[in-house]
C-alpha cells in the first residue's frame, strides 16, 4: 500500500513538472518571431547574344563574347584603374631601366592556377613566347610587337623584357592573360586553336570553369568563384552564362525569368527592357567613342583639306540632340580623341572650337548659301559629302541625324553603306569616302601614333590622311619616355594642334547598361571598366531566403 502511494506521488511530481515546462515554453514562445534571412544556393544566370569561340587570351581579340568571359578567367601581369593607370595583377611590382629599353616584373608570391599548380615566370615566358611564334593563330599586330621583344627569365618570380627602343605603350601588352605552361607547353603553336583547353580552360582569375561542360551544345557555360579570390565565400555558388542568337530571345528569357541579367543592353533594346517589371538597370560610361573622320587626301572632297571647313562641320553638330534622337539618350557628348578618364584628356583645349559659328566659317571659306538654295555652292560646285557608315541600325540612325543637322547648315550629304566591318575597313583603307562614321576603342595608353602620325598614313590607321608634321613629332616623342610627367607636354602639344586642325569630330562616348532582375538581392553595380567589375559586390548577392527565429521586437507604447 505504501509502495503504491510512493508511485502516485512520483507520477504527480512528473506531471507537475511537465505542466510547468509547458507553461514556461508558452511564455517564452510569446517573445519569439520568425523572419527571413539570406540563404546560400541557386544559380545566377546571365544572358548574352553570341557564343564563345575560344576561351584563350591569345585568340580572343576578334571575338567580343570571348573577351568578356576571358576577363573573368585569366589575369595578366598588370591591370588598370579608373584613371587608366597600371596597377598590380599577377605582378606585384615592375621597374624600367634608365635607358627605357628594359622592364623587370616581379610576380606576387604564392600564386596558383585554378588546378592548384604554382604560377611562375616560366608561364609568363611561355605565353608571350607563343606570341613570338609566327605559327600561333593570334592577331598579326600583337605578334609583330612581341617579335621585337627579348624575354629573359631571371628566376621563378622575376622576368625581364628587353625592347629594341624605348616604347612606353608596351605596358599595355602585359594586360594580356597568362596561360599555364604545364598544360600547353607540348601543344604545337599552329594547333593551339583546336586544343580542348579552349573549351575547358584553366586560368588564375576570380572565376573558374566548372568541369565537364559542353557549352557548344548546351549554349550555356557555368563558372564558380575562385576560392583564392573570394576568401569570404559567396552566397550564390555559381554564375552561368547563357548564349542567345539575338536580342529578342534574350529579352524573352529575362521576362520569363529564365535568366536574371542581360550582359549588355543596347540603346535599341532599352525601351523594351525597361518595360520588364523586374528589371533593374545600371548604366555607366564605356571605354569607346564614335567619331567622324574627314578624308583630307586627293580621294576626298577637296574643301575638307581646309581646317576652317572641318572646324565649321564640327561646329555645325549638336551632340546632345544627336544622342537623344539617334540613341535614345544613351551616350555622353565628347570632344577630342581621349576619353575623360585618360590622364592625357584636356577639354580646355577645345573650348574655342566649341564656340565657333559654323555658317560664318563656311562663308569665309568661300562656300556661301545662295538665296533659295538648300546647299552651299562655290563656282558651280555644290558642297555635298559622301558619308560612309556601317549597315547597322545604330549607325544608320546616326548617319541620318548627322545628315539632317548638316543640311540645316546648307551641307548636302549622301549616305553610303558598308555592309560589314571588313567592308568598312576596306573602304577606309582605300579612302573611298569623304567622311566616315566609325566606333573607336582607344588604347588605355594615350599613344595615338598609329592613328594620327604621318607614318600611319601609309602603315597604320590614319585613314583620313591627316598630314601634320608637328603633331606627328609630338606623338613620337610621347611614346619614347615613360613617366606621365615627362610624356604630358608631348600630348598637350598634340592635342592643341588636333583641336585647331580638327582632323576628326568625336560625337559621343558610349554608355554601358547592365540589366539585372530584382530577384537578385543586394546586387549593386558600380563603374565598369572591364567585365569583372560587374561582380565586385557579388559576395553579398543572394537569390534565396531561409526562415530564422528571433526575439520579437518590443511593442511600442504611447505615453
Amino acid at each position: 500500500m505504501k509502495l503504491h502511494l510512493r508511485w502516485q506521488l512520483l507520477l504527480a511530481l512528473v506531471g507537475f513538472g511537465l505542466i510547468v515546462a509547458l507553461l514556461s515554453f508558452q511564455v517564452q514562445s510569446v517573445g519569439l518571431c520568425t523572419t527571413q534571412a539570406p540563404a546560400s544556393g541557386g544559380v545566377f544566370a546571365e544572358g548574352m547574344v553570341g557564343v564563345p569561340q575560344h576561351l584563350n587570351p591569345l585568340l580572343s581579340d576578334s571575338f567580343p563574347v570571348d573577351r568578356e568571359i576571358i576577363n573573368l578567367l585569366f589575369d595578366g601581369l598588370v591591370q588598370y584603374d579608373h584613371a587608366g593607370r597600371f596597377i598590380p595583377a599577377l605582378a606585384e611590382s615592375w621597374t624600367v631601366s634608365e635607358d627605357g629599353r628594359s622592364l623587370q616584373f616581379t610576380l606576387r608570391s604564392g600564386l596558383s592556377w585554378h588546378d592548384g599548380a604554382p604560377i611562375t615566370t616560366a608561364d609568363v615566358a611561355f605565353t608571350y613566347g607563343l606570341l613570338q611564334n609566327e605559327a600561333t593563330p593570334a592577331a598579326p599586330a600583337v605578334k609583330a610587337l612581341w617579335q621585337t621583344v627579348t624575354i629573359n627569365v631571371i628566376d621563378e618570380r622575376t622576368i625581364e623584357f628587353v625592347l629594341t627602343e624605348p616604347y612606353a605603350p608596351f605596358m599595355e601588352a602585359t594586360l594580356r592573360g597568362i596561360l599555364p605552361a604545364h598544360l600547353l607547353q607540348d601543344v604545337p603553336p599552329a594547333e593551339l586553336a583546336d586544343h580542348p583547353f579552349n573549351q575547358q580552360p584553366v586560368g588564375s582569375g576570380p572565376w573558374l570553369v566548372t568541369p565537364g561542360q559542353d557549352w557548344n551544345s548546351t549554349r550555356s557555360l557555368r563558372l564558380t568563384p575562385n576560392p583564392l579570390s573570394w576568401r569570404g565565400g559567396t552566397q550564390i555558388p555559381a554564375l552561368e552564362f547563357r548564349f542567345y542568337p539575338d536580342e529578342t530571345s534574350l529579352l524573352t528569357a529575362l521576362a520569363n525569368g529564365d535568366i536574371q541579367a542581360i550582359n549588355s543592353v543596347s540603346d535599341t533594346m532599352l525601351p523594351e527592357v525597361t518595360a520588364v517589371a523586374q528589371a533593374r538597370l545600371f548604366t555607366t560610361v564605356a571605354p569607346q567613342y564614335t567619331q567622324l573622320i574627314f578624308n583630307q587626301t586627293d580621294t576626298g572632297f577637296a574643301p575638307l583639306r581646309q581646317a576652317e571647313v572641318r572646324r565649321a562641320l564640327a561646329a555645325g553638330l549638336n551632340r546632345k540632340r544627336l544622342i537623344d534622337r539617334a540613341l535614345n539618350g544613351q551616350g555622353v557628348p565628347l570632344t577630342g580623341p581621349y576619353l575623360p578618364d585618360s590622364w592625357a584628356y584636356d577639354q580646355s583645349l577645345f573650348a574655342a572650337a566649341s564656340g565657333a559659328n559654323a555658317a560664318e566659317l563656311l562663308n569665309s571659306a568661300g562656300w556661301p548659301l545662295p538665296e533659295g538654295s538648300a546647299v552651299r555652292q562655290a563656282e558651280g560646285d555644290t558642297f555635298t559629302l559622301r558619308l560612309l557608315a556601317l549597315d547597322t541600325a545604330v549607325h544608320q540612325r546616326l548617319a541620318a541625324e548627322v545628315a539632317a543637322q548638316w543640311a540645316e547648315l546648307g551641307v548636302g550629304v549622301v549616305v553610303e553603306t558598308a555592309v560589314s566591318v571588313p567592308d568598312l575597313l576596306e573602304k577606309l583603307a582605300a579612302r573611298a569616302f569623304d567622311v566616315a562614321l566609325v566606333d573607336i576603342t582607344p588604347s588605355i595608353d594615350p599613344d595615338l601614333y598609329d592613328f594620327w602620325s604621318q607614318e600611319a598614313i601609309i602603315r597604320g590607321q590614319n585613314y583620313g590622311g591627316w598630314n601634320n608634321r608637328r603633331a606627328s613629332e609630338a606623338l613620337e616623342a610621347g611614346r619614347q619616355v615613360w613617366g606621365q610627367g615627362e610624356r604630358r607636354p608631348s600630348y598637350t602639344t598634340f592635342l592643341s594642334i588636333y583641336a585647331d586642325q580638327q582632323p576628326a569630330v568625336t560625337l559621343y562616348q558610349h554608355v554601358y547598361t547592365y540589366a539585372i532582375s530584382s530577384m537578385v538581392n543586394q546586387a549593386d553595380i558600380g563603374p565598369v571598366y572591364e567585365p569583372r567589375d560587374r561582380y565586385q559586390s557579388f559576395a553579398s548577392w543572394f537569390l534565396l531566403y531561409r526562415d530564422v527565429t528571433i526575439s520579437c521586437p518590443a511593442e511600442e507604447t504611447s505615453g
